[in-house]
């Protein structure tokens, strides 16, 4: 591996580099040097040093190529530098160097209390759920384990007529969700709950419940590259092959639905698991144009009809936990 440009080398980058083609062009070398890992928004040096020139220039990302030959300001230059070279230095991802990550063609507020946003749901929402789910069977939403919110603030935008609880075990978490809500004015439509999975919402029953719990095995975990290692621990890791919180989830989320209800619930890597785990347990597994996996959708009456299998998988899964 090459050496990495240095703090030291900060302002001989300001005297060498003048356009925004200039500053893009390094860092996409820089970040290739460092060896740094893309999977929080985008999956390449290019479009993550796009992105961050964009951002810090206040340029639309879809004319970039407008602009490449355009000479930046000395105090532009000095902004650049230190957010790219802060993206090198920290690996931090870079929605936390900016505080934004965008979700369903959404704009949100993140920071390190919550997961950058990610989930291939996205894509299922930004279709109104279809074909999956008819539109006028859904008139309640739960989003389980919402962290930043993006899931239930999307998914209030896509479904109009829906309402939207958002429910999380962390407060930091919540408080993101809260701002993200606030900024969207969707304080009437969705409400937020605290709490450890479905006691947090007690008794109340949904049409559809979404949920994207911690799922990263231990395996995983000791395996993933240095930007996940600043996300909060909480919201990645699961014990038992990752499906600690799911199994309870599916155990769980029948008494959770209206007849005729319906739960999506994100597993990632952890679907072979799972699958071995309940073989007998009839899953739909979705797919993805733009890529993703282990999301499955379960029916309010298969949960019920699988209670016992599930709840003994859970049982076993808790127990072997303690």
């Amino acid at each position: 591996m090459k050496p990495v440009a240095s703090m030291e080398t900060a302002d001989q980058l300001q005297a060498q580099l003048h356009s925004v083609q200039d500053f893009l062009r390094w860092a996409v070398s820089e970040f290739g040097r460092a060896g740094l890992f893309f999977g929080h928004g985008s999956d390449n040096a290019v479009d993550e040093a796009a992105y961050l020139l964009c951002w810090s220039l206040d340029l639309p990302p879809e004319q970039l190529n407008s602009f490449l030959a355009s000479r930046l300001t000395d105090s532009e230059k000095r902004a650049v530098v230190e957010l790219l070279l802060q993206r090198i230095r920290s690996r931090k991802p870079a929605s936390y160097l900016t505080r934004e990550a965008w979700f369903a063609g959404l704009s949100f507020y993140v920071d390190e209390r919550v997961l950058v946003p990610r989930s291939p749901l996205a894509e299922l929402i930004e279709a109104e759920f279809q074909p999956w789910i008819g539109l006028e069977s859904v008139g309640s939403v739960l989003d389980l384990c919402t962290g930043s919110g993006c899931i239930a603030i999307a998914t209030a935008l896509s479904l109009p007529q829906t309402r939207v609880d958002g429910a999380d075990l962390s407060a930091d978490a919540l408080a993101v969700a809260a701002r993200n809500v606030t900024d969207y004015a969707l304080g009437d439509r969705i409400t937020l709950y605290q709490g450890d999975l479905f006691q947090a919402i007690g008794g109340a029953k949904y049409d559809l419940i979404l949920c994207n719990p911690p799922y990263v095995s231990p395996a995983e975990m000791a395996a993933l590259p240095a930007e996940y290692r600043h996300e909060p621990v909480s919201g990645l890791a699961a014990a038992d092959e990752g499906l600690i919180c799911a199994l309870q989830v599916l155990a769980e989320a029948s008494d959770h639905l209206n007849p005729g209800g319906t739960l999506l619930l994100e597993v990632g890597a952890s679907q072979p698991a799972l699958e071995r785990r309940l073989p007998q347990v009839p899953f739909t597994w979705l797919e993805f144009e733009r890529g993703g996996e282990g999301i499955l959708l379960i029916d309010q009456q298969t949960l019920a009809d699988q209670a016992v299998a599930v709840s003994a998988a859970w049982r076993a899964a808790a127990g072997a936990g303690r």
